[in-house]
């Protein structure tokens, strides 16, 4: 939440409950940031005309089989709910929200990718993501995490779960937002990490020193320079590079077309934590 505040505009209050901080969930500290920092940031531009309050609640709950309308396990969980003042949105909306690309912003703020990918990590965690709103009223996402009795996994178990590396990595995507989150993730795995937004500066960088980087991940709808057109370019200077595509457009681009490029691995967005280590190690490793 420090990080958050200057992030968020003076006009908008934020109210912080934690009512319980002592249980244990099985995720990723990186994946819950990205995940709380998705959700406030959706709540600060739905009160960026008038302000308004943010609310952010932690809290154990116990959810029983006859008591529930979501179809949830039964079991105690960790409760984080978001709750917003903002201008709330209608049911076809709200029916859309976990869409991948889809979005109310304007041009240019934002690729809707961002609760598509909170719900995939809610999802890996075994967890439940539940939106409540109405036009006009405000919004709330309340995040269901299954607690465990364990103690946190020690870190040679998760590092068996998760492979982790210490390759070079150059990462591409114009999306901003996207490319700080992935930045992160990818240092979080142990890669050296260089992320750029412009296909053409990416490979401006590559041919100064084409034995820079282990690897490359690019988004496919680039603009000047698809991820396809920018992995040619790039294997023409070394022929050797290894190629991660991305692309959450399926229709686009084929995995036999990307492969017949001389890519080695592709990936369809969002993409998990689990899923771009695996990833990121068949593209290397082969």
């Amino acid at each position: 939440m420090g990080i958050l505040r200057p992030s968020i505009p003076a006009t908008i209050d934020i109210r912080v409950h934690v009512k319980r901080e002592s249980g244990t969930i099985l995720a990723d500290p990186i994946q819950m940031e990205q995940v709380l920092m998705n959700l406030a940031t959706n709540a600060a531009y739905a009160m960026r005309q008038n302000g308004g309050i943010l609310e952010v609640e932690l809290d154990d709950v116990s959810v029983s089989s006859t008591a529930d309308p979501h179809g949830m396990k039964p079991g105690p969980y960790m409760l984080l709910r978001v709750r917003d003042s903002g201008e709330g949105m209608t049911e076809d909306v709200l029916a859309r929200i976990y869409d991948p690309f889809f979005t109310t912003k304007e041009g240019g703020e934002g690729t809707g990718l961002g609760l598509s990918v909170a719900h995939g990590i809610v999802t890996e965690c075994e967890g439940y993501i539940i939106a409540e709103s109405r036009a006009g009223e405000g919004t709330t996402f309340s995040l269901y995490f299954p607690m465990t009795l364990e103690e946190a996994r020690d870190e040679r178990h998760i590092a068996e779960a998760i492979p982790t590396g210490h390759e070079r990595i150059l990462f591409i995507d114009d999306d901003e937002t996207l490319v700080e989150m992935e930045q992160k993730t990818l240092t979080g795995l142990g890669y050296h990490v260089e992320s750029r937004t412009s296909s053409r500066e990416a490979l401006s960088l590559l041919k100064l020193d084409p034995s820079r980087f282990d690897l490359l991940i690019t988004d496919h709808t680039m603009p000047e320079m698809t991820g396809i057109e920018l992995a040619r370019e790039v294997l023409a200077v070394r022929p050797d590079m290894k190629v991660i595509l991305c692309t959450g457009f399926s229709h686009t681009v084929s995995e036999e077309s990307a492969q017949a490029a001389g890519i080695k691995a592709f990936a369809m967005k969002p993409l998990t934590r689990r899923e771009i280590a695996w990833t990121i190690r068949k593209a290397l490793d082969g």
